[in-house]
């Protein structure tokens, strides 16, 4: 497919360029708190993936992290172009880039890419997941107990802790182990890849998970909100996981009643 690889090849550059810029001094301002970061480079690199896809695609739409949705609904681009703000403006080598083509409220192209490990990820509908030509499978773990998961704090976690350390909770105190990359992402391929069993957060945005999720789909594991009707990239919270795990994520959950506080 065309998009598939216009997109790979974008967002290979748009690694390099952070690469580049990664110990450099960044100018950072915050967006919704101080917790929420945005750095000179989210904002080259954006630009730099929209003019190139625009370019290729005129007719497709964009919503992207750092500026407002424009163009076409229908058929468009949902951008993050560095996913792990934080971990960047920090010089923590843990970020990524991710693009995804929505078509019809339909997530059928996703592209994450790690650019410290030069880890392509990619899924299109129906065609399986894939890192660097491997094709990846999700876990098969299913009991809670063996399994390693990651989630997230919001970046409404200082003024509205409660969610969130329900959630933690939840799953800290019955999991094998529980990390917080910072990365949502990476997190999701990282579900699609095997190298973890579940991926479990609130307060997400849809260019946090729109390639990520497709990529776990692809890879045979199953992805929904807490509600359990589907994945839709707009709900803002996600279970992420492999099949034989995920119902006893979502039970989880319920038993804490996060599931209900998690808006």
């Amino acid at each position: 497919m065309k998009e598939l690889d216009i997109a790979t090849e974008v967002a290979c550059e748009a690694g390099r360029m952070l690469m580049e810029a990664l110990h450099r001094p960044h100018t950072v301002t915050t967006k919704t708190s101080a917790i929420d970061p945005v750095t000179e480079m989210d904002q080259k690199v954006e630009a730099f993936i929209v003019d190139h896809l625009a370019a290729a695609f005129p007719d497709y739409g964009f919503l992207t992290e750092e500026s407002p949705a424009q163009g076409a609904t229908s058929t468009r681009w949902i951008i993050d172009p560095l996913d792990g703000t934080v971990n960047y403006a920090h010089g923590h080598p843990h970020f990524a880039v991710s693009i995804a083509l929505e078509r019809a409220e339909e997530i059928v192209l996703g592209v994450v890419y790690h650019p410290t490990l030069d880890e392509m990820f990619t899924a299109e509908k129906g065609r399986g997941a894939w890192c660097n030509g491997r094709r990846l499978r999700a876990s098969s773990t299913a009991r809670l107990e063996e399994a390693l998961l990651a989630s997230g704090s919001p970046y409404d976690v200082h003024e509205r802790p409660e969610p969130y350390m329900r959630l933690w909770r939840a799953l800290v105190t019955r999991a094998q182990a529980v990390r917080q990359s910072g990365a949502a992402a990476l997190d999701l391929c990282y579900v699609a890849a095997g190298r973890l069993d579940g991926y479990v957060e609130i307060g997400l945005a849809p260019w946090d998970v729109a390639a990520g999720s497709l990529i776990v789909q692809e890879a045979g594991g199953t992805v929904s909100n807490f509600d359990a009707q589907g994945f839709y990239i707009y709900n803002r919270t996600i279970i992420a996981s492999g099949t034989a795990l995920w119902r006893t994520i979502l039970g989880t959950i319920i038993i804490e009643g996060t599931q209900t506080r998690a808006g």
